[in-house]
């Protein structure tokens, strides 16, 4: 082989690996670029509403409702409860068509009803995490302290912690690196006092949500009943009752983008 020939099969080789890395580095950005767009959901693993005897879970439009806004905004949502597997639902109603298009899912309905264990988790997979509601929530995120590492770690990693209506009961005991709760000093905003009464569960919850989060030393925010309200503070967004889901999901949307 002359010079000449060398020199061509060089530049032939060379052409052939520009071309093999491109897709390949192209891949790997997209790889990253969907690894940084993901969410993690939190749902309860509990399904009694204490001794009524009336079953409970978490409600399914606290869930569809932010999942279809960020969804539709690229994000990859993964789901996330105390004990894993199978999470129970309450407000079942699928003449609610978000409710209907999330339950109809294949992708998603599977991960509903096969839920990661917080063991599962690798928290800087995640640029924010959401604690959905249901009554559920106020027997088992409270001290759930595998999740409240996770949620931690997410925050202290420029991450966002979001949670609507009994949600919030996963944020009371959040505590910070430096031993501060996460809720303190912040706006905060979850199912109230006076709607806990409307529902006549104020003696069947173990704590009053509104009366917890304050004495965490939050600015405890609230509208009338069942009226829709978001409070956003220092990368933790919250909301009242299921009527401010959807909000919550575009209020998380807005502060990612």
């Amino acid at each position: 082989m002359n010079g000449k020939q060398i020199s061509i099969a060089v530049v032939v080789m060379m052409f052939t690996i520009i071309a093999w890395l491109n897709p390949a580095a192209a891949q790997i950005k997209k790889n990253q670029h969907k690894m940084e767009k993901k969410i993690l959901f939190v749902v309860t693993s509990h399904d009694r509403k204490g001794n009524t005897g009336e079953s409970t879970g978490y409600y399914l439009g606290e869930v569809s409702h932010p999942w279809e806004v960020l969804h539709t905004a690229g994000y990859d949502i993964d789901f996330v409860s105390p004990k894993g597997g199978k999470a129970p639902v309450d407000g079942f109603d699928l003449s609610d068509p978000v409710n209907k298009q999330f339950w109809e899912d294949k992708t998603y309905h599977h991960k509903i009803e096969n839920t990661m264990k917080p063991s599962d988790v690798d928290p800087s997979k995640y640029v924010a995490i959401f604690y959905a509601g249901g009554h559920g929530a106020m027997w088992d995120f409270a001290d759930n302290k595998e999740i409240a590492e996770i949620a931690r770690k997410i925050y202290e990693n420029n991450g966002i912690v979001s949670a609507v209506c009994h949600g919030p009961a996963g944020l009371v005991n959040i505590q910070l690196s430096d031993g501060k709760y996460l809720v303190d000093g912040k706006k905060i905003n979850a199912f109230t006092n006076e709607e806990e009464t409307a529902v006549k569960l104020e003696n069947i919850v173990p704590f009053l949500l509104e009366n917890k989060l304050k004495e965490r030393g939050a600015i405890f925010e609230k509208s009338g009943l069942w009226e829709p309200h978001v409070v956003t503070d220092s990368r933790v967004i919250t909301g009242q009752n299921p009527q401010s889901a959807k909000a919550v999901g575009e209020a998380i949307r807005s502060a990612l983008q």
